[in-house]
Order: C-alpha cells, then structure tokens, then sequence
C-alpha cells in the first residue's frame, strides 16, 4: 500500500538518460507524479540512437552488460526486461588484436577460453579460472557497497565495507592485481582494458575494478535488437505507459531556490514545482549551469576545475556499402606499445601516433541497423578530453584519415570507398553538442579519491530536495552502475517523500540466465 498524502508527490527529473528514465520507471511506480524534460529531441543521453539514410547507431555505449540491475528494475514495475527487449548474447563477445601481436575471440565457454589463452601463452591458460574464481568472491563482497548509498565517512564503518576491505587492496592497480594472475603483458591487457568503460587507464584505475571483465563472462555480453538505444526507448514508453510526462526538446533553463532548499524549474513551458528533483545530466556542467555557485559549498567552481575527469573519445559514425561477415560483432585493437598509448591520453593529453581502437559491426548479429545489403561501424579512439594541447578544429580531418588507416590493422582496407554516411563526433562536440565538461565522456574519473563518499552523493548534500543519478555519483560509469544510481536515489527519496518504494519480485530460476552463471555459453 502506498503511503502518501491526498495529494501526489511532484518529481522533476532533469535528463532522460539511462539513469532518468529507470529512475522516472520507479518512482511512478511508488505513486510520484513524474516529469522528465530533456533537452534533445530523443531519449537516452549517450545512451540514444543516431539515425540517417537507414542507419541506426547508438551514440555511446554498445556492450550491454551485467542485466541483473535492469532485470530487477523492470520486474519492479511489472515488466519483464527479457520480453519487452529482445536481446542476443555474444559469442566470441568480442575480439582482441593486439598490435603486438596476436589474437583472442575472447568467450565465456572456460575449456575454448583456455585455448584462446594458450595460443599466445601456454603457461597462462591455467590462470582463468582462477582470475574467475578469485573476481566471483570479490563481487559478492562488494555488490553491497555498490548498492547502497555513501553520505559519509562512516558509511566506511559498515559491516559490508568492513567485509569487502581485504579484497579492496588500495595500493594495486587494476593492472598491477592482474600481474598475479597472469605473466604475459598482452593477457593483462586482455583482462584490464574494460576500465576504459571508466574512462581511466588500467595503471591508475583501483584493484576493485577487475570485477568488470569478470561480469562479462559470468554474465555475458549481450547485444538488445536495434542497439542500446533500444532499451532507453523502451523504457521511455513503459515510463509513458506508467504516466511519466516526458517533455522532449524541453531544456531546464533555472533552477529556483528557496534559500538551499529547490522548489522549482522552468522551461520554455514556464514554472514548474516540485517535492523532489533528479539531476540526471552532466553533473559538472549542470552544477555550473543551473546551480549559483555560492550554493554549492563541496562541489563548487573550483573543486570542479581541480577534480580529476574520464578521457574522451573520437567517433566515427560510418554507414558502409556491403557488408564485413568475416568480422565480429566487438573487436578492440590494443596498441603495439598500450602503456605508451595511454600516457598519451591520460598524462601527456596529446594524440597518439598509434592509437588503440575499438570497432563494432553490428549488423553480423542485427540486419536491423542498416538498408538491405548495407551495414554499420561505429568506430571509437579513446583520446584525451579537452585541454590545451589538442586543437580539435585543426585535428578533426587529420586524425579521422589516421583512424582510417588505423582500422585496416583488422582488417578493414576498403572502408573509405564504402562510406555512404559519416558522422564525426570529438571532445568539442562531446561538450559543445551534449553539454559534457571537458567532453569526458565517462564523468568524473573513479580514482580513489572520488569513490564511494568522495563521489558527489546520490541525496545531493549541498541542496534540499535534489538527488542525482547517472555516471556523476556513486556507483559510477556504465549502464549497470548507473542503473543501480537509480535505485540508490529512488530509495533514499521514497523514504524522504513517505512514499513506499516498489521492491522486486524474485527472479526465476528459469530466466534467461542473466543472474545464472552456469547457462553460460557453451
């Protein structure tokens, strides 16, 4: 039964990215009367859909991982996430080619990973299983911890962090944990450059994080029909569908404030009230955007030019005559000197001569992305976010013709001549475009120092009345993350409305396997 006055609760939400629209669904859900203003003219954020002449590409993320937080967040509400967004899981889940050489069609099937690793490291094949075996207990210890908010230093006091500590091992790296693994420089990269979905380098990033490409192969990498995006526009139609009012190419202009307390917003539509907001958007342009800086005593103008942010990235955006059947859905080219590479981006923020990549042909799984004979490649350089050491206005057309070359190292030697659409996308257009600081694509880095309560607070501690939800606060960067963001927030603001947040129903133990390791594969 919901507790809550005659009167319905107002939420506002601010950005109807992946973190809006989950938090929009739960909420709804709990009775609030809810509405999302976006500024664009599409749902998701990053996590949207570009389309033109028949292709579709999603704007951001591509590998749809770890589905346990949205599965729990749909049934929820009453839905079933594995009916509402037809999904395939990947295997190989993607290919690795390393300029130093060698391959691996990395899977989640543990005898043919084993022989992936063999090839290239006979003495390394052993070491998976362990790397799996170890990562499953780090997971349980700290899943808590990435469910549950942290206001406080003593939030490190509780018995969960107190549980987790050991496996934390502050003085390691992600790469520097792998070192105990594994022997072979290419098989640490192997299993460390997902930190790059933090937009951070595998030397800086903390220990905890080699649990990302353990998720992928306990849980797999799925692909949902018609992109990521797809799941940002389903969700948009089940918020819909609930009574979210979601107000497309609506900006939130200002903020008004009753002293530190938000009571209300306007739009091009005029004033609006309300018991509650939710920032989904960037959080260091919004805070500077929408927030007077004499409100904002921790995360002011200042802390948020010293703190530490995410890399950026290029894109390439290609639609292609004909097709590439010979190459996976995911492959990811790792510099022949990658240590290099990354000091390029992280330290020195200048552009790399051989610059690691990532491209994906979608259309090998989903013939739905492109007009009939034709197919996608959403091609991705990991670069430095903007500073004054790349001048993207004079860069843009010498390293998009780098890139070209660059990606014939898998392969691709006929690209330039079977481009029938291109988009381009760099750090300028990251900020200019979708209004990201600095054009750090992942948020605020996840060093130590900006984790747990260090990050911005999911019950934003500097206004009344303001959550934030999304790559900003903790858990971090990355659709699950960010997903759990939402529930974070949501919880925290059904207790504060009086308002009774909707729990989960239990997920069967015949479902699609997202929360079954053993349906791996095979």
């Amino acid at each position: 039964m919901t507790r809550m006055s005659a009167k319905r609760k107002k939420v506002c939400i601010v950005g109807a990215g992946p973190g809006g629209l989950a938090n929009a669904m739960l909420m709804a859900q709990a009775g609030a009367d809810v509405t999302l203003f976006e500024r664009a003219e599409r749902v998701g954020g990053r996590c949207s859909a570009i389309e033109a002449d028949g292709f579709r590409f999603d704007t951001g993320p591509t590998f749809f991982l770890y589905p346990r937080v949205l599965e729990e967040i749909f049934r929820s509400v009453g839905r079933d996430l594995w009916e509402d967004v037809p999904m395939t899981r990947l295997d190989p889940q993607y290919r690795l080619e390393f300029g130093a050489g060698g391959r691996i069609d990395a899977t989640p099937d543990i005898a043919r990973m084993r022989s992936e690793i063999a090839r290239i490291s006979p003495g390394d094949a052993a070491s998976f299983e362990r790397f799996m075996i170890e990562n499953r207990t780090k997971l349980d210890r700290f899943r808590p911890i990435l469910e549950s908010p942290f206001s406080s230093v003593l939030d490190l006091l509780r018995p969960s962090v107190l549980k987790a500590a050991p496996w934390l091992r502050p003085w390691r790296s992600v790469a520097e944990d792998l070192q105990q693994h594994f022997s072979d420089p290419r098989l640490i990269t192997a299993f460390s450059f997902q930190s790059k979905y933090l937009g951070m380098s595998p030397f800086q990033c903390p220990s905890l994080f080699t649990i990302l490409a353990f998720l992928e192969y306990e849980y797999g990498v799925f692909h949902p029909t018609g992109g990521c995006a797809a799941v940002s526009e389903k969700m948009a139609n089940i918020a819909r569908d609930m009574g979210v009012d979601i107000r497309l190419s609506e900006s939130v202009e200002q903020l008004h404030f009753d002293g530190r307390k938000a009571v209300g917003l306007r739009s091009h539509t005029g004033d609006h009230e309300f018991d509650a907001l939710v920032i989904n958007a960037d959080f260091a342009n919004t805070m500077q955007r929408l927030v007077p800086n004499q409100l904002r005593r921790r995360w002011n103008n200042r802390r948020l030019e010293r703190s530490k942010y995410s890399c950026s990235t290029f894109m390439l955006y290609l639609g292609i005559e004909g097709r590439y059947d010979d190459l996976p859905h995911h492959t990811i080219y790792i510099a022949q000197d990658y240590e290099k590479n990354l000091d390029e981006i992280d330290r020195l923020k200048i552009l790399s001569e051989d610059p690691s990549f990532y491209v994906q042909n979608a259309c090998v799984t989903d013939e739905t992305l492109a007009p009939k004979g034709m197919s996608t490649l959403y091609v991705l350089v990991p670069v430095a976010h903007q500073g004054p050491n790349i001048d993207w206005a004079k860069q843009n057309r010498i390293f998009r013709a780098l890139v070209i070359r660059q990606i014939e190292k898998i392969g691709l030697h006929d690209v330039e001549g079977r481009i029938r659409f291109e988009k381009i996308v760099t750090p300028d257009d990251w900020q200019n475009s979708y209004q990201i600081f600095r054009g750090a694509t992942f948020n605020l880095a996840h060093n130590l120092g900006q984790m747990l309560h260090l990050r911005p607070h999911n019950q934003y501690d500097d206004l009344k009345q303001v959550y934030l939800v999304g790559g900003g606060t903790h858990p971090g960067s990355g659709l699950p993350v960010i997903y759990e963001s939402a529930r974070i927030s949501a919880r925290m603001m059904c207790d504060s409305l009086q308002l009774q947040y909707p729990e989960f129903a239990s997920i069967p133990t015949d479902r699609r396997g997202s929360e079954l390791p053993q349906r791996r594969a095979a």
